[in-house]
């Protein structure tokens, strides 16, 4: 079986991960850093299209590859009304939602676009695979104590699935047969109870909940962030900036870097050990939590993310949490090898691809 090759996109805020695969095999990897000055020069995200397909095309050509040898064009997607997970077909309907951020505007709207126009121009195929707006939440997990509001699903989903698969294949398992409780641990956290091949629970990385990371500021007494927002102090803006960019460590210890307050820490700062024992704490307490939300029916907890490297802050986790079942590590983040994955399932037949119908997984209760 002759091997296919893809081309993964991921944008981000200030930059675009490219990766080339044949089947699973890396051929290369690439981040794009977009300089502060060419990203001024657009308006708006959407702007960005020409700028970012443009450098995606060139860095193939950089690196001695044509185009037109690439079979299939696989995107992290965005911008979309919510969906269950899985890979997607990149539709005209699909690129429609895509560029109108029809959840907020964030850089991977432009993935599920870029992937479109080089499919339609070399006559390829276009996907996305777990996109941010995947949502597979029960009902009560949704539950909010004011009328109109719900706690939402914003979750690494791209990497919590593809570990969750990683770690079924090692395990000779199929992921739709295991519950399991995964800590995506980085510079945004995100631990989530995987129930069955569903991500049934989870703290909200966009909106704010969850314990404190390196850039967000995780679960806070509301009434104090009422006195924040009516300080006078913050624009909407600045404030939204502190507790969910320039929060955490950030906002704390001046840097996202935990591997540096840990060195606090060691050379005796007590303000420094406080807080990065918290964090684990915070983290182990959350997994608990979701523990709960699997009525205790939990097969492993995986730790992963770049913060899972720690191997002092794993082996409290697993201090915290081995009661409740065994705890695995699997450091790293593999999203432009997901998006590998996912469309070379779907382009093996393992795999149907899911077609985007413009219509919300949710939409309110008893609808």
């Amino acid at each position: 079986m002759s091997k296919i090759r893809i081309l993964t996109i991921n944008p981000g805020s200030t930059s675009t991960k490219v990766a080339l695969f044949d089947d699973y095999d890396e051929v290369f990897s690439k981040t794009i850093d977009h300089p502060t000055d060419d990203l001024k020069k657009f308006n708006e995200i959407q702007d960005q299209i020409d700028y970012r397909a443009e450098t995606v095309e060139g860095l193939v050509l950089e690196n001695g590859y044509k185009m037109e040898d690439i079979d299939v064009f696989s995107g992290r997607g965005g911008g979309l009304l919510s969906v269950s997970g899985g890979t997607y077909a990149v539709t005209d309907l699909l690129v429609e939602h895509a560029s109108k951020g029809m959840t907020g505007q964030h850089p991977a709207q432009l993935a599920s676009q870029i992937c479109k126009r080089f499919a339609d121009k070399y006559g390829k195929k276009a996907y996305i695979v777990n996109p941010p707006d995947v949502d597979e939440f029960e009902d009560v997990a949704r539950v909010a104590g004011v009328k109109g509001i719900y706690r939402e699903s914003h979750i690494h989903a791209l990497n919590q699935k593809e570990i969750a698969i990683r770690f079924c294949k090692e395990r000779g398992t199929k992921y739709e047969d295991v519950n399991l409780v995964i800590c995506h641990l980085g510079g945004g956290i995100s631990v989530t109870a995987h129930k069955k091949g569903r991500m049934i629970d989870s703290n909200d990385i966009i909106k704010g909940s969850g314990p404190i990371t390196p850039t967000r500021a995780g679960d806070l007494p509301y009434a104090k962030v009422i006195d924040l927002a009516y300080s006078g102090d913050y624009t909407k803006k600045e404030l939204t900036d502190k507790l969910n960019k320039n929060g955490g460590f950030t906002d704390i210890f001046g840097t996202a870097d935990v591997r540096e307050v840990k060195k606090l820490a060691e050379s005796g700062d007590k303000t420094a050990e406080v807080y990065y024992q918290g964090m684990i704490y915070q983290n182990a307490k959350y997994a608990g939590a979701m523990a709960v939300a699997l009525q205790g029916k939990v097969d492993a907890i995986v730790l992963t993310g770049g913060i899972s490297n720690d191997k002092t802050f794993t082996a409290k986790m697993a201090e915290y949490l081995g009661w409740i079942a065994e705890v695995v590590v699997m450091p790293g983040e593999f999203e432009l090898e997901a998006l590998a994955a996912g469309a070379l399932r779907v382009e093996r037949g393992e795999e149907q691809a899911k077609t985007y119908t413009g219509v919300p997984v949710w939409s309110g209760f008893g609808k």
